[in-house]
C-alpha cells in the first residue's frame, strides 16, 4: 500500500481524511465507503485504476476513521456527506468524476448523483443499488431482533457495543455481513451476542485487515456511523425527478444478505432499470456483501472495464 498517500482536505470546516493513488492530470475515480468500513475498504480497487491510469481518492467520511467528528454526529444526514463530497470535489479542484460506491456509500451516490449529476462521469455502487431517498419500511416487516431495528433504537447499539473493543465490534459485523441471511437477534440477544468468539473471519478477512479497521474505528467510535446510516434512513429530500441518465453499473454477490430485504430483487429486476436506464448489472455468483474485498480480481476487471468503456477519449 506503499503507492497510497493520505493527505487532509478541510470541507464545510472539517478535516476529511483523503486516501489517494494516480496521476493528478488522469479521470479521476471517487470512492465511498460503507460500514464498517473505512477508505481501506477499497484497497484493491484503488491501485487497479491508478495503474490502468486513472486517479483514485477515497475519503473517510466525516466521523469515521481519520476524518474530524461533526460538532453534532447525532444531526449527520445523509445530505451532509453528499454535500461533503461536493465540497471534496471542488476543494481538488475537479470538474467531474466517477463514483463507485459500497453499501450506505451508495445512497449517498444516488442523492449527489440526483443533486449534481452535472459532476458525475458515471458511477457503480456495490451491495446496495442506486435507491432515491424514500421512507425506510423494512422495519414493517422484519422481527423486532432486526439488525437496523435495534441500531435506530436511541443507546441501544451504544451499550451493545460498548461492552466490546473497536476490533471486536468490527469483526462480529464483518462474520454477520458476509453471511447470506440477514442479522436478525433473538429476543433476550443483542446483535453482538450473535457470533460466538470462535467464530473465524471469512478467509479473505485478515487478521492484518482487522488491527487497520479497529485502529481507525477506536479513533473515530461509531456515534456518526450509527447515525448515518441507520437514524437517518427516514430522511427525505425534495426530488422531483428521480431518474437518473448517467452510464451505470451494479455489482452484486449472488449471496448477499441485503437481496433478502423485502421487495429489494423485485426493485432490482424492475423498478432499477425505469430508473437507470443505462445501467449494466454484473452478478458474482460466489459474492457476499463485501464482493470488492472478497473477490478483488473480479471486481477489479468489472471495474476497468466500466471506466475504460465510459472515459472520454
Amino acid at each position: 500500500m506503499e503507492q497510497i498517500e493520505h493527505k487532509y482536505v478541510e470541507v464545510n470546516w472539517l478535516n476529511l481524511h483523503v486516501a489517494e493513488t494516480g496521476s493528478g492530470n488522469s479521470p479521476v475515480v471517487v470512492f465511498l465507503h460503507g460500514f464498517p468500513e473505512i477508505w481501506y475498504t477499497w484497497r484493491y480497487q484503488m491501485i487497479a485504476v491508478a495503474e490502468a491510469g486513472f486517479r483514485a481518492i477515497a475519503p473517510d467520511f466525516r466521523g469515521h476513521g481519520l476524518s474530524d467528528q461533526p460538532p453534532e454526529p447525532e444531526k449527520t444526514t445523509f445530505l451532509d456527506l453528499a454535500n461533503d463530497t461536493l465540497a471534496l470535489l471542488d476543494a481538488l479542484g475537479i470538474s467531474k468524476a466517477f463514483l463507485i460506491g459500497k453499501d450506505f456509500g451508495s445512497a449517498v451516490i444516488s442523492l449527489f448523483i440526483l443533486l449534481h449529476g452535472e459532476r458525475v462521469s458515471g458511477f457503480i455502487t456495490m451491495g446496495v443499488p442506486f435507491l432515491p431517498p424514500q421512507p425506510f419500511k423494512y422495519t414493517e416487516y422484519l422481527p423486532e431482533g432486526f439488525y437496523i431495528s435495534r441500531w435506530r433504537e436511541p443507546g441501544r447499539a451504544e451499550a451493545d457495543f460498548g461492552r466490546l473493543d473497536a476490533k471486536t465490534v468490527v469483526r462480529n459485523i464483518y462474520i454477520l455481513f458476509s453471511r447470506s441471511e440477514i442479522p436478525i437477534a433473538n429476543e433476550k440477544q443483542e446483535i453482538m451476542d450473535i457470533v460466538q468468539p470462535s467464530t473465524p473471519l471469512p478467509p479473505w478477512f485478515s487478521e492484518e485487515d482487522l488491527e487497520i479497521y479497529g485502529a481507525l474505528y477506536e479513533k473515530s467510535g461509531f456515534q456518526t456511523a450509527l447515525q448515518v446510516p441507520y437514524r437517518s434512513l427516514l430522511e427525505q429530500a425534495n426530488i422531483k425527478d428521480p431518474r437518473v441518465h448517467i452510464p451505470a453499473l451494479f455489482i452484486v454477490g449472488d449471496k448477499d444478505y441485503f437481496l433478502k430485504f423485502p421487495g429489494v430483487k423485485d426493485y432490482i429486476s424492475g423498478g432499477l432499470k425505469s430508473l437507470v436506464p443505462n445501467l449494466q448489472m454484473a452478478n458474482l455468483p460466489e459474492g457476499t456483501h463485501f464482493v470488492q474485498e472478497q473477490l478483488p480480481d473480479e471486481v477489479n476487471q468489472l471495474v476497468l472495464d466500466f471506466l475504460t468503456r465510459n472515459s472520454q477519449s
